[in-house]
């Protein structure tokens, strides 16, 4: 289990005798000697990790040399830890005191930890490495009693195919269940029975219980006849305010500021008054009625007709609800089962392929015993097991058998074992996870790198392992995988464990990785159980304040304090962090405090010298300690959604390791110190914020500190640039080299010029690789010249230009799927510029010929959008079909979307458009003059739209809301593909 941080421990070792032993602790006798003797001993080890590991399960002797070796593997790896982050504090303050040259320093010693003299520290290091040694002789002098196997080497990890996720969207042997449980939704029940009704689906873990569930919910029939519908998972523990809060944002859209049980369980009474719903609460475990009976009693505030679904392993649960229908899941057949099993192991095979392990292959489905899950997963790995002999390995397995002795899932196991080293590691890390938790992926690989688990040659190369590693834990159905939609991120991926992986996880983890809830009650058990943990996890329930009295866990690695609270916006509503919490945790690598109301953090947080990783977001600080800074090794920080925070550290330069620094959703952040722009390592920064203020420039951010800052990633707001006085200074920002950046925000907030500055925003000179573009707040007439350069741009949306009266020919963009224009007032005609020019063409080649973009305008377009435009008057698409042989060419070939809301003088939309044009979806809100001209059946242009609803399915209404109805029926239109509301 501990591969990864084998490897990490020899090439530190490797480091530091070649370039630091030699030099700083070659007066200790023999230290060099025994440096080479670990070296000699971890890898002599190393080479039989693979056989102890699978050894381990049937042999408990096995299993407890494994715990011994981890932890003096461990203790090297902190020895290292504590010499390299001496080396890098001591680099660190000769950098600043050589910048400042009028500082008087003495250098006579080149100390390699400011804490220590150089001999005591270099001694202090040297007899921690012999005893290390001495320990590890005596764990390497037993392996031979158990005859391990010798694997030499590391396998790479498994490359994704582009065509490899297979599509398991179709759930087998469901359709009777899913029909039954959708006219028990749909039943209105016998008069005078209660109003509120529960249904239970029960069944053991990975049968398919929350599957089925998702299936019912996203029926057309189910989502027609409930206007409200709320999905929240409850798992263990149960937390009522939190299940709470969850059902009130999964209806609002955002999680209320609440933190009393019986305030959130009003507004929830409020929020479903005398509305028919359906609420699913899966995964319920609580057997205890007296926390779960004052959610149900709010729930009847309901109109008559509405139902609770229940998934839930446990039949008493079901009759504690009072289910008035009980469905008991059952195991699918051997058809069925074999049916998922053959969908993911024989895909892309050749016939003859299917024909030689169809057999064997029907063998194998039998061992999952109906489970869905199982078959799931062992499908999985056998896509990957070429030869007929490696399928008769995995049917030969003696894993089959260890169910009963272990409790442990066989098909899970043999994948694990299956994945290559380092992919196991970072795996079994996820243990520290709660129960049905949702991370983002790119959460996942920065504690991954917190860990030392992604060994690379620099930072790019770790971050693309990583990623490596989760498509070959998606691939193996180690995580569901689900796009974050929610939150405004279009490349934010989060994924889910279900219940039986994460059981594996903790086993693997089971003497180092601890995941409890803190009430008070456990804070004993904290201490007695946890004095060896290298990560530990504390669900923090609503009645436990800080300080937290966590005893004696100093070895820790992870310490995360998991709750569910928003920044509040009353300051007594907040929490302090005690001083003495950071005691005795200098080995830290990750902390997470976030969620926590948390409105300070101690200026003891530099004891916490080897940390990687720090997510402080959702809390309300004003500001942070300079002793931030001090964390020299840094790689994360995260401050999202810290809406109180004014500052950051003014030190933050000296944070030379930092790679993703994340301050979006922070509106009282005004400035940024100057030290951002002189982090070299720096590769994510999701808010760039500009000042107006000319005292103390010296010491903030100015557009041109993004000059360096070539190597960043994914999304970047710049905040202020109303505040950029020339295109001497825009140009300054070089966004040009910013060639790895996927989606940017431009905020010219505040307008300072009458009719802006477009000569500012034309020195901007965006990378032509930009995938995502949000303008907003440019006062200028027209748009900046280099958007129609934008070739790469998939997704443009522009926000409140009040002075920008035309529109540039955006119909050239030929990757744009999706244009959002919101809040134009000046625009009164949009004609044939945004297609291309007067003619509809403009896409030429460099000779004069119409190129192949020529043939289409808007060639990739999907969706559409027009909000807030209230000058738009018109909207002219006047053009002659000739045919694109005749050089027409043909526009928005592809678009499936069209919304319009709150544009009061538009009366008409372009005949061409909805003619010519595949439209699928029509929504139009808020807008008088078109919902007159398109109301159903009397409308006068009624009949130019009414074919949208017929090319749709057959589970579709396909009816367009009458005028009379506005705001009534607006949540529920979209389950239509006509809206006129």
């Amino acid at each position: 289990m501990s591969d990864p941080i084998l490897s990490a421990v020899l090439t530190q070792l490797g480091s530091i005798l070649e370039t630091q032993v030699r030099q700083e602790l070659k007066l200790v006798v023999g230290v060099d000697k025994d440096i080479e003797n670990l070296k000699t001993t971890l890898r002599s080890i190393e080479a039989v990790m693979v056989d102890a590991e699978k050894k381990q399960v049937k042999d408990n002797s096995v299993e407890q040399w494994l715990q011994r070796l981890q932890e003096v593997v461990y203790d090297m790896d902190d020895v290292l830890n504590e010499w390299n982050t001496a080396l890098l504090k001591t680099e660190t303050q000769e950098l600043e005191d050589s910048a400042t040259p009028h500082k008087k320093v003495c250098f006579f010693i080149s100390s390699p930890c400011l804490c220590f003299s150089r001999v005591a520290k270099r001694r202090d290091i040297a007899l921690k490495i012999q005893v290390i040694n001495r320990n590890l002789d005596l764990i390497a002098g037993e392996k031979d009693r158990y005859n391990f196997t010798t694997v030499t080497g590391y396998e790479g990890p498994v490359r994704a195919k582009t065509t490899s996720f297979v599509d398991v969207a179709k759930v087998r042997g469901r359709d009777g269940d899913e029909a039954t449980l959708v006219d028990q939704l749909l039943m209105q029940g016998s008069r005078g029975m209660r109003p509120l009704h529960t249904i239970s689906i029960v069944g053991m873990g990975g049968i398919g219980k929350t599957t089925l569930a998702q299936l019912v919910y996203r029926s057309e029939q189910v989502k027609a006849h409930f206007p409200t519908m709320s999905w929240v998972c409850v798992s263990e523990p149960f937390d009522d305010l939190r299940v709470a809060k969850a059902i009130v944002e999964s209806l609002e859209g955002s999680a209320p500021n609440l933190f009393e049980l019986e305030t959130v369980l009003g507004r929830l009474r409020d929020r479903i008054k005398g509305q028919k719903f359906l609420l699913v609460l899966d995964d319920v475990w609580t057997e205890d009625y007296e926390r779960l009976e004052p959610l149900i009693s709010s729930l009847s505030s309901g109109a008559p007709g509405s139902k609770v679904l229940v998934t839930t392993r446990n039949e008493r649960v079901a009759q504690m609800m009072e289910s008035s229908y009980l469905l008991r899941l059952g195991e699918l057949t051997e058809e069925d089962c074999w049916s998922l099993f053959s969908q993911l192991a024989l895909s892309e095979r050749s016939q003859k392929d299917i024909q030689e392990l169809k057999d064997i292959g029907m063998r194998i489905a039998s061992k999952c015993k109906g489970l869905p899950l199982a078959a799931k997963t062992i499908g999985s790995l056998m896509r990957f097991k070429t030869s007929l002999q490696d399928w008769k390995n995995v049917l030969e397995s003696d894993m089959w058998d260890l169910e009963a002795k272990k409790g442990i899932f066989p098909p899970l196991l043999l994948s694990y074992y299956d994945l290559p080293l380092p992919v196991k590691r970072c795996f079994s890390y996820c243990a520290i996870f709660p129960q049905d938790y949702e991370i983002e992926a790119d959460n996942i690989i920065k504690l991954w790198m917190a860990q030392g688990y992604l060994s690379a040659n620099g930072t790019g190369e770790m971050e693309a392992t990583g990623r490596e590693y989760l498509n070959t834990l998606v691939m193996r159905s180690f995580f569901q995988m689900k796009k974050d939609k929610d939150k405004g991120r279009d490349n934010a991926t989060r994924l889910k464990m279900h219940d039986m992986v994460l059981d594996l996880a903790r086993y693997l983890r089971k003497n180092e990785s601890y995941v409890m809830e803190v009430d008070g009650r456990l804070v004993h058990r904290i201490n007695s159980s946890c004095d060896k943990a290298r990560h530990l996890t504390l669900i923090r329930s609503e009645d436990v304040h800080f300080p937290l009295s966590i005893g004696n866990v100093g070895k820790l690695h992870t310490f995360w304090v998991q709750s569910f609270y928003d920044s509040p916006p009353i300051v007594s509503e907040v929490d302090r962090i005690s001083p003495d919490l950071f005691d005795g945790l200098v080995h830290l690598k990750a902390l997470d405090l976030s969620r926590n109301r948390l409105c300070e953090l101690s200026e003891e947080i530099d004891k916490l010298t080897n940390l990687r990783y720090l997510n402080l977001s959702h809390n309300p600080f004003w500001e942070l300690p300079e002793t931030v800074c001090d964390l020299y090794n840094l790689q994360t920080l995260k401050l999202v959604a810290c809406d109180h925070l004014r500052q950051v550290p003014k030190g933050i330069g000296k944070l030379r390791n930092l790679r993703h620094l994340e301050i979006d959703r922070t509106g009282s952040l005004r400035t940024l110190p100057k030290g951002i722009g002189m982090l070299p390592s720096l590769q994510t920064l999701t808010k760039f914020v500009l000042a107006g203020v000319t005292d103390g420039e010296e010491t903030i951010c100015t557009i041109g500190d993004l000059s360096s800052l070539n190597q960043l990633h994914g999304c970047l707001r710049i905040e202020g640039l109303g505040y950029v006085a020339n295109a001497d200074q825009a140009e300054k920002a070089q966004l040009k080299n910013k060639k790895h950046l996927a989606e940017l925000h431009l905020d010219f907030n505040p307008q300072l010029q009458a009719g802006g500055r477009t000569d500012v925003a034309d020195a901007l000179q965006l990378c032509s690789d930009l995938q995502t573009l949000h303008l907003s707040f440019y006062g200028g007439a027209r748009l900046p010249v280099w958007m129609t350069s934008l070739n790469n741009l998939r997704k443009l949306r522009l926000q409140d230009c009040p002075n920008c009266t035309t529109l540039p020919p955006l119909g050239r963009l030929a990757s744009l799927e999706n244009l959002c224009l919101e809040n134009m007032h000046g625009l009164k005609l949009i004609g044939t510029e945004p297609f291309g020019g007067p003619d509809l063409g403009g896409c030429m080649q460099t000779n004069g010929a119409p190129s192949t973009a020529a043939l289409a305008i808007f060639p990739k377009l999907k969706k559409l959008k027009f909000a807030g435009m209230s000058s738009w008057e018109k909207w002219d698409m006047t053009c002659k079909d000739r045919g694109a042989k005749e050089g027409n060419p043909s526009i928005m070939p592809y678009l499936r979307y069209l919304k319009l809301s709150d544009c009061s003088k538009l009366n008409t939309l372009p005949d061409h458009l909805l003619e010519k044009t595949p439209i699928r979806k029509l929504y139009i809100h808020n807008c008088p003059l078109l919902q007159q001209q398109y109301q159903k059946r009397i409308g006068e242009h009624w009949t130019k739209i009414s074919h949208i609803s017929r090319t749709s399915s057959s589970t579709s209404t396909g009816d367009v809301f009458p005028l009379r109805i506005i705001g009534c029926l607006f949540a529920s239109s979209y389950t239509t593909n006509v809206s006129v509301v």
